[in-house]
């Protein structure tokens, strides 16, 4: 009996000591990585200068072109990420602001993401690998149920997430194989139309207070940042389109821009525009809101 619970505790010793080595594996190779994903890029640089950020869903990774605002005499960057909520987006301004970010005009998509406070889990997990290394984003996800198994578990947090932040990805960032993810200075263009276009549904969406958007909102006004929330172009046949002026009823500074580009031509799916569409969208938004800038 006295063998066997030997053997027992050897086994768990040799367990808890593989998985603290792969932890701090996986970390370090993490920790190199500045341009696998924008939150990569984020966490790894320090005092960038910009005029304008953009943050959001898909509904700002498909739909805004830095170039535009670029060639007027501005610095700018669309750190939108498909799936991610407004909680992810306050984590990414969190960071920026740690890490000096200088940052005059923040555009925020604030539509279909207002309906819940929620998490996009494929999104947490991005963050995974600097959950013990930065404070803030420990602090962000201090009230999760599994906190406490993340930061006292050595590797729970990449077999946690492993779909994302496992072997696969791991691998690939230890090689340094590059992704498209920080090309076009953060913009993703749909080049394919879906047809016939199936009408998206909002029906069982609601606006409501969200947390991480009175974050947001909290940020820029400590920072000094001029926040310019607003909604983006969804297709005419979209169910529901009352869904737009809820929104103003419970923020009523947020933009509606959800009609300034209305045909289907400019639409890859009834939620999200082509390259076409994205680039007569951000034409639009830089006329309305900007002007050009003399060039050095």
């Amino acid at each position: 009996m006295k063998q066997f619970i030997q053997f027992l505790l050897k086994g768990l010793a040799i367990l808890i000591l593989t998985m603290i080595l792969l932890d701090v594996l996986y970390t370090t190779v993490y920790m190199q990585s500045k341009s696998r994903n924008k939150i990569s890029y984020i966490f790894s640089s320090k005092d960038k200068d910009f005029d304008v950020v953009f943050l959001g869903s898909s509904r700002v990774n498909n739909h805004f072109v830095p170039k535009i605002f670029n060639d007027q005499g501005y610095k700018t960057f669309n750190f939108g990420i498909t799936r991610s909520r407004l909680e992810e987006s306050a984590l990414m301004l969190k960071l920026m602001v740690e890490n000096n970010y200088k940052i005059e005009n923040l555009i925020l998509q604030v539509d279909l993401n207002i309906n819940t406070n929620d998490h996009s889990e494929a999104i947490r997990s991005l963050f995974m690998p600097y959950f013990h290394t930065s404070k803030t984003i420990r602090n962000h996800y201090k009230d999760i149920p599994e906190y406490n198994k993340l930061l006292y578990i050595p590797f729970y947090r990449y077999l946690h997430y492993d779909a994302r932040v496992g072997f696969r990805e791991f691998y690939q960032t230890a090689i340094q194989k590059p992704t498209n993810s920080l090309d076009r200075d953060g913009f993703y263009p749909l080049m394919t139309d879906k047809r016939p276009m199936v009408a998206a549904d909002l029906s069982k969406y609601y606006p409501k207070k969200n947390k991480a958007y009175e974050e947001i909102k909290a940020i820029c006004k400590a920072n000094n940042i001029n926040l310019i929330a607003m909604t983006t172009p969804m297709c005419m046949e979209t169910i529901n389109r009352d869904y737009f002026n809820h929104i103003n009823k419970v923020y009523p500074e947020i933009r509606r821009f959800e009609n300034l580009v209305t045909e289907d031509k400019y639409f890859s799916t009834c939620g999200h525009m082509n390259k076409g569409g994205a680039e007569k969208f951000t034409k639009e938004v830089f006329n309305l809101l900007f002007k050009p800038k003399s060039k050095p």
